[in-house]
């Protein structure tokens, strides 16, 4: 996205024209954000990966999110919504996608420094977005039929950085994938209000309270799944350092806000396997399906980064499962 059309996004939104050129911020690993100020304020433009926005159902993936966000902002949910300019949030310039956003100040908690508090007060503010609308109502779960071995062959054939790695791991990725399946079969007949997409790198602190930020996975979802795989992720499963003692400060939170009776999350830890949905998003982008030269290296990194995360949740698992049946006999 280039300044010219920042600025022309800004200036026809009635927010202004930028008074320096705009800046490229960290945006996650899927989208491009840009701080940009302008004489009416300071504001986060994010420009939505285009090869996302060709999805089928995208679009209206989206407007669910909004209407939920609004459900959240009404509820009193701590959260950094998207503007709503020219009566819509989602924003479309010359063939491109946007949401603008008031900037946050704050930042975001380094991923080795996350504290027990905030692993507690995060899992109370899902506990609290879990118990706006919950219901007792069968989803049928999503299985995974992920082709390891063909997304092996191709990375072969293009010479691929990533082909080793996923021909080393390809047995690991279908035992994942199998366990992944089962637990999903195995959930409880419950909806609710989820936000997947709440781990430390979306949710900003500000004089010690938290924000959530990028809310466009908004969903309705299960909330036991969510609930486990975002304890694990505050936990530390993310940076393969998991600490036992902040996925129960987690459910310590968790529980305060909203308790729906299960507790046989040790049962369904094959949850934890959801990291290879995020694979083969990135195996796409290793093998060129992306915007750009630089969007393709994020894709090798993170097929790197979460082939290391599948390993270590398979050699934690004890761990883990052990820890899961002392929150289950604590609470």
């Amino acid at each position: 996205m280039t300044q010219e059309t920042i600025a022309k996004l800004l200036d026809t939104r009635g927010l202004g024209k930028p008074v320096s050129p705009a800046v490229s911020v960290s945006g996650g690993l899927m989208h491009r954000m840009f701080r940009a100020e302008t004489a009416k304020g300071v504001y986060a433009v994010k420009c939505l990966n285009p090869e996302i926005m060709k999805r089928l159902g995208v679009m209206e993936n989206y407007r669910r999110a909004e209407k939920l966000e609004q459900v959240l902002e009404n509820a009193g949910i701590p959260l950094a919504p998207a503007l709503a300019l020219d009566g819509q949030k989602m924003q479309e310039l010359d063939g491109e996608y946007f949401y603008v956003f008031r900037w946050q100040e704050g930042r975001i908690t380094d991923w080795q420094n996350i504290t027990a508090e905030q692993c507690r007060q995060a899992g109370n503010i899902q506990g609290r977005i879990h118990a706006l609308q919950p219901a007792e109502k069968h989803m049928e779960p999503v299985m995974s039929d992920i082709d390891w071995h063909g997304y092996t062959e191709e990375a072969n054939r293009q010479g691929s950085p990533v082909a080793e790695l996923l021909r080393e791991n390809e047995q690991l990725l279908y035992s994942a994938q199998e366990e992944l399946n089962r637990a999903r079969r195995a959930l409880p007949d419950i909806v609710c209000i989820t936000d997947e997409d709440m781990d430390p790198k979306n949710v900003m602190w500000h004089d010690g309270k938290p924000v959530v930020i990028d809310l466009e996975c908004l969903d309705y979802g299960n909330p036991v799944s969510h609930a486990l795989q975002l304890s694990l992720q505050w936990a530390g499963i993310t940076t393969c350092s998991l600490e036992p003692e902040k996925m129960e400060a987690f459910f310590d939170g968790y529980l305060e806000a909203y308790d729906n009776g299960f507790r046989d999350y040790a049962g369904v830890l094959g949850l934890a396997y959801t990291w290879i949905d995020w694979l083969e998003y990135n195996i796409t982008r290793a093998l060129g399906k992306c915007r750009d030269e630089s969007e393709r290296e994020t894709g090798i990194s993170e097929v790197r980064n979460t082939i290391s995360r599948i390993r270590y949740i398979r050699e934690t698992e004890d761990r883990i499962r052990q820890q899961l049946i002392h929150l289950s006999e604590k609470n």
